[in-house]
């Protein structure tokens, strides 16, 4: 068997995107990330700008959706973690990455809504009666 026959059973056998032997992917697949990068932000940006939905709470839902599906879209076609590579550790590390993700996305969010919440003005009125 050639060597360049053997690498390329080697980059099949371990199921990414079209990897080489050493784990690279291939250009296709670096294209591939990079449009669907462009469009998860070009989306939220359109969202935001033109006030495509009225309702605040579904617009900041959707653009969360969206950070939390690129990064996603990077760690497969440009940290090429998959089920497959590395005995499945990088599968474990994207769901430990998703995991911390979403309570860093929910603390975010819980913050943000208390000190709206709590950092509000108040009146005049409000102060003569404060203990």
């Amino acid at each position: 068997m050639s060597g360049a026959a053997h690498a390329d059973d080697h980059a099949h056998g371990h199921g990414g995107h079209g990897q080489d032997a050493h784990g690279h992917g291939s250009f296709k697949d670096y294209v591939t990330g990079f449009v669907l990068s462009v469009i998860l932000t070009a989306i939220p940006f359109w969202l935001v700008m033109d006030n495509v939905i009225e309702d605040k709470i579904v617009t900041g839902v959707v653009i969360l959706a969206l950070a939390v599906v690129q990064i996603v879209v990077h760690m497969i076609y440009f940290l090429h973690m998959n089920t497959k590579s590395e005995g499945g550790w990088t599968f474990l590390a994207l769901i430990f990455t998703i995991t911390l993700v979403v309570i860093t996305l929910c603390g975010s969010i819980w913050v943000m809504h208390h000190l709206n919440t709590n950092m509000m003005p108040i009146s005049a009125e409000e102060m003569r009666h404060a203990p």
